[in-house]
């Protein structure tokens, strides 16, 4: 089978059972997508399958065969960190943090989709994520603030510790690349 991750072509043979959270665990070494329940109750496994919040451990892995699969290792990193990311820090979003891939992903689906929710869609879309920790309210204003970062209403970045001397990224790294690279696929 093949797919693309992050806009990366990859190919990979799999047993027929073999869940698209195996795959992208134990085959490609993406553990930032986490292993929760195993029965699609926690959301702690969500990938964005062809722009749709998908629960990897209910979905085999050759459904996923020639899509498109982001996970959390897929947003850009600093010093351009994605908005849903500098969100997430900047408001205590993560808690412990076994949730927040699932929640990010969750989250990218629904902005990509939604740029302007509203709080109660924001909830509608999170509803499948189970944070283990305290609840969604500082959840819910990460992704908020993350819907306004990614619309030119708030600044990106801010109060990030040396954001300030932080280099441009490696072409390779950057968003713009990666998206560019999807097209060559």
């Amino acid at each position: 089978m093949s797919l693309r991750i992050g806009g990366s072509a990859v190919a990979l043979a799999v047993p027929p059972r073999r869940t698209l959270l195996e795959a992208l665990r134990y085959d490609l070494d993406l553990v930032g997508t986490k292993q929760g329940c195993d029965k699609g109750d926690c959301g702690a496994c969500t990938v964005v399958v062809d722009g749709v919040a998908t629960l990897a451990c209910l979905t085999l892995a050759v459904e996923a065969d020639g899509k498109d699969v982001c996970t959390v290792e897929t947003l850009e990193g600093a010093p351009h960190v994605d908005a849903l990311l500098d969100g997430f820090d900047r408001l205590g979003g993560g808690q412990c943090g076994f949730c927040t891939p699932g929640m990010l992903m969750t989250a990218t689906a629904l902005l990509d989709r939604n740029p302007r929710p509203t709080r109660d869609e924001i909830k509608c879309a999170i509803s499948g994520n189970l944070c283990r920790c305290t609840g969604y309210g500082k959840i819910v204003d990460a992704i908020e603030l993350a819907a306004k970062i990614r619309r030119g209403e708030a600044e990106r970045g801010v109060g990030m510790p040396g954001i300030e001397d932080t280099p441009e990224p490696l072409p390779s790294n950057q968003k713009s690349s990666r998206e560019g690279r999807q097209g060559q696929s």
